[in-house]
């Protein structure tokens, strides 16, 4: 017996694809049989797995589970709960050797897929690669591990709250906060926390419902914060907290309803952090603002711009030791006195605490941000045998002949050109059949020019910037 995946599904950092189209419970057995084989091979038996409240969830979830039992592996089922408790369940126990959560983030009600990690490192890339590649081949491991049920809920959200260890929770008592949780999977987890947190907390949406019935879950998509900035203002909040459909990212909003994005989150993260790591490495995707690596230089740390991708950031902050990373998508990732993976739960829960020991409301903190003009993140459709030459080529022609005001070509992740007007970005998305565009300036001329730049390098690729797609 073999298995073939559609191509499409096995993606750069997790598996994803269309449910009765793309992916099914056929391939959850695979990925499963195939998963079990290889932690078998590397001295593993043991996954967790947890799945979000898609609707096609449990039915992968348990062909999933058959999957890995019967290639060997045992199997603690953590149930429904936002992606973090899963990776929780994995990085506090000895005994857990790897584990799956079926989740489709914050696709269309229709996707599903899966994010893995494999003795507590993520699985991504050529791991994903190899695991298609051993469910063609059929080359599985085989054996018949038992499963068994284990809830980590409880002992989760007592772990999201030592996020605030050290703080006089008293001070806080006057604290109001709003929380969307959009129907998505974080929603048990965080009625719980917001009940044992200090202060006043408004809940939204909390109960899991994977048609997304009020709101699309993604916090980086300013309309789906209406309902959270409409909270603030009428109870008249101190700031308010949004969550994707599987909990790992994160979107907020100030008192005065003005959006944090990642990258400006990452600010007030970050002098928070460096008080207690000084000369610390912060890491931050390409996407982000050039007044966050500015912020972490005179906060004393050292800026690290790199790759889009929850699991390359993940992997560079275990190279260099950092404690804190983020990208503007709003994956938050505390190695400080945490686990180094992305959670919005205990990234709510340490905006709290940054705001507490910097004295300073999140409102006061947002207010005192640089303001600078930028684009949203624009995204079009680029055919996927050429996404990767265009920017390959753009790349080539500005290190070539940069021209007069160029001062700097970064090509980390596609390429990011800074000009004495800011800063512009051209790269292929792993995902998708996009590239992705985006530039700052500190003026609406500066903005401009940066924008007709982008023009002239894709239109010198026989590209141009057609209509803005989503995630």
């Amino acid at each position: 017996m073999s298995h073939h995946f559609d191509p499409s599904v096995l993606r750069e950092y997790d598996i994803r694809g269309i449910i009765g189209q793309t992916l099914g419970p056929d391939d959850a057995r695979a990925i499963g049989r195939s998963f079990a084989t290889l932690l078998r091979e590397a001295g593993g038996e043991t996954v967790a797995i947890g799945y979000d409240g898609r609707m096609s969830s449990p039915m992968l979830e348990h062909a999933l589970c058959e999957g890995l039992t019967s290639g060997g592996c045992n199997v603690v089922r953590i149930g429904l709960g936002p992606t973090p408790m899963l990776y929780y369940a994995e990085a506090s126990s000895e005994e857990i050797d790897g584990g799956i959560q079926i989740t489709g983030s914050h696709n269309p009600p229709n996707y599903n897929g899966f994010k893995m990690v494999f003795q507590g490192r993520p699985f991504f890339g050529a791991d994903i690669q190899k695991l298609g590649k051993i469910a063609e081949e059929g080359v599985w491991s085989s054996g018949s591990g038992e499963v068994t049920e284990r809830d980590v809920m409880g002992e989760y959200v007592e772990r999201l709250l030592e996020g605030l260890a050290g703080i006089d929770t008293g001070e806080l008592s006057t604290l109001k906060v709003g929380w969307d949780a959009g129907n998505g999977a974080a929603g048990p987890a965080l009625e719980r926390l917001a009940a044992r947190l200090p202060g006043e907390h408004h809940l939204l949406f909390t109960d899991v419902d994977g048609h997304f019935p009020n709101h699309h879950p993604d916090p980086t998509v300013e309309a789906n914060l209406a309902d959270l900035r409409a909270l603030v203002a009428e109870k008249k909040l101190d700031f308010g907290v949004a969550f994707d459909g599987d909990g790992d990212r994160i979107g907020a909003i100030d008192g005065e309803g003005r959006v944090i994005w990642g990258d400006q989150l990452l600010m007030i993260y970050a002098e928070d952090v460096l008080e207690r790591h000084a000369g610390a490495t912060i890491i931050a995707d390409v996407k982000a603002s050039r007044a966050l690596f500015d912020a972490v230089a005179a906060h004393g740390g050292k800026p690290l711009m790199w790759k889009t991708g929850h699991s390359l950031i993940k992997s560079k902050m275990k190279e260099t030791g950092s404690p804190l990373a983020g990208e503007m998508s709003g994956h938050v990732f505390f190695a400080d006195e945490y686990y180094g993976f992305d959670d919005a739960l205990y990234a709510g829960v340490r905006l709290i605490a940054a705001s507490a020991r910097l004295g300073k409301s999140v409102t006061e903190l947002r207010e005192a941000m640089p303001a600078m003009l930028n684009t949203p993140e624009m995204r079009f459709q680029v055919d996927e045998s050429r996404k990767f030459a265009a920017i390959a080529e753009v790349s080539e022609r500005l290190k070539t002949n940069p021209g007069p005001d160029v001062e700097d070509v970064n090509a980390t992740d596609g390429v990011r050109v800074t000009t004495k007007d800011g800063w512009w970005l051209l790269r292929a998305s792993n995902t998708q059949d996009v590239l992705v565009a985006r530039a700052e300036s500190d003026s609406e001329d500066g903005l401009e020019r940066l924008m007709a730049q982008i023009d002239e390098q894709l239109a010198l690729s026989g590209l141009e910037r057609g209509e803005s797609v989503g995630h």
